[in-house]
């Protein structure tokens, strides 16, 4: 995976993530790229410096009250999405291209894919986030 800094050109500033620079190239010139902002696909890779691996961490922690309130935001996202949206599964792939396409129901579903099969969606349209990670359960946590 290669994440890019991008932009708009309404100066909106954004990340994506591609599976390559040919996906991104590939994304882009089939306009499915798009600014999460104003939804425009008039989008620009930013200059970034390479993120290279180390031994070492370079970046400290984030501060236990930020790490602790992000924690909570998600576990809010997950929540909602339980409570309001279908779970259907390991047909998530197959039920998410079906409501793009107009042979399901619009709503929202969550479930689980394949990386490939997540590929396939993004590559044709069908616009698909992760889900927030469950919190790990106290008896699991030291």
């Amino acid at each position: 995976m290669i994440k890019y800094a991008l932009a708009c050109d309404a100066a909106h500033e954004f990340e994506g993530w591609f599976g390559s620079s040919d996906d991104f190239d590939s994304q882009l010139a089939r306009g499915l790229v798009a600014c999460p902002i104003c939804d425009t696909k008039a989008v620009a890779k930013q200059i970034m410096a390479p993120a290279v691996a180390g031994t070492k961490r370079d970046a400290p922690d984030l501060p236990a009250p930020m790490r602790a309130m992000m924690m909570e935001a998600m576990g809010r996202v997950r929540k909602h999405v339980e409570e309001n949206f279908d779970d259907v599964g390991d047909t998530f792939a197959v039920e998410a291209r079906a409501i793009h396409e107009g042979r399901s129901e619009d709503r929202g579903i969550y479930g689980e894919a394949t990386p490939a099969e997540i590929k396939a969606l993004a590559e044709d349209g069908v616009q698909v986030a992760p889900m927030p990670p469950a919190a790990p359960k106290k008896s699991d946590v030291n």
